[in-house]
């Protein structure tokens, strides 16, 4: 067990919009680390900084020691990191098979991508009914979990999820969380951006809180939900 993603100091611009300001956190092989926040709080630019679609102006982000501040996306992906974004961000006119490929993109043994592609289908085993069904025809559950499953495509040393419950109903929120453990306990570590703050901290073993691009709490899953001030802001808890 040891560190797997640290960010030290990280400050972020969209031109001259200062979204994230001096942003520390890390994740541990093996944890479930969500971080919350009202809309605009910058949880999902401190995604998008990770994954490099956005670099920093100031600061380190470190993967396993080695230093990706200012490393390509397709070339994090390679070295593990996965992001599932906001907004699912399937292809519409592809097929559930043909999504999945795309999400193995840089793997070359097709053996493999059957193997991999046999994996998610026992998580998702919804998707494997649809294989051949597009993407644009599933289900806003059924797009959800193609995302995620598209995401572990590459089998990635830490998963990513930007609002993985948006939109759904009650019942797909369960189901999608209960995936997000299973994974877990099967040995993926998660960093989960989450506005339904209960469920993120239910299943979570850490957590940030952010406020206009700054983290203002962190602390254990179990005390975050035992906090008042994020009872209150949060949790909908007078």
């Amino acid at each position: 067990m040891g560190t797997i993603l640290e960010l030290e100091n990280v400050h972020t611009y969209y031109g001259h919009i200062h979204a994230l300001k001096g942003i520390s956190l890390r994740v541990e092989e093996g944890e479930i680390v969500a971080m919350i926040g009202a809309n605009g709080a910058g949880k999902s630019t401190t995604l998008r900084t990770i994954s490099g679609l956005l670099h920093p102006r100031e600061g380190v982000i470190k993967l396993e020691g080695k230093d990706i501040t200012r490393t390509d996306p397709h070339l994090i992906v390679k070295l593990g990191i996965g992001h599932v974004p906001e907004g699912r961000g399937i292809f519409p006119k592809l097929t559930v098979r043909e999504n999945l490929e795309m999400g193995a993109y840089t793997i070359t043994d097709p053996n493999k991508v059957r193997q991999h592609m046999e994996w998610v289908f026992k998580l998702f085993p919804r998707l494997e009914e649809r294989i051949d069904q597009y993407g644009g025809t599933l289900s806003g559950g059924e797009q959800q979990m193609l995302a995620i499953a598209r995401g572990l495509m590459l089998h990635p040393r830490i998963l990513m999820l930007d609002e993985p419950s948006m939109g759904l109903a009650p019942v797909l929120v369960e189901l999608i969380f209960d995936i997000i453990k299973k994974l877990n306990d099967e040995g993926t570590t998660i960093l989960l951006v989450e506005q339904n703050a209960l469920m993120a901290l239910s299943i979570a073993h850490r957590g940030y809180v952010l406020q206009t691009g700054e983290i203002v709490l962190s602390d254990t899953a179990v005390n975050l939900k035992q906090n008042p001030t994020v009872q209150r802001a949060y949790l909908g808890i007078e």
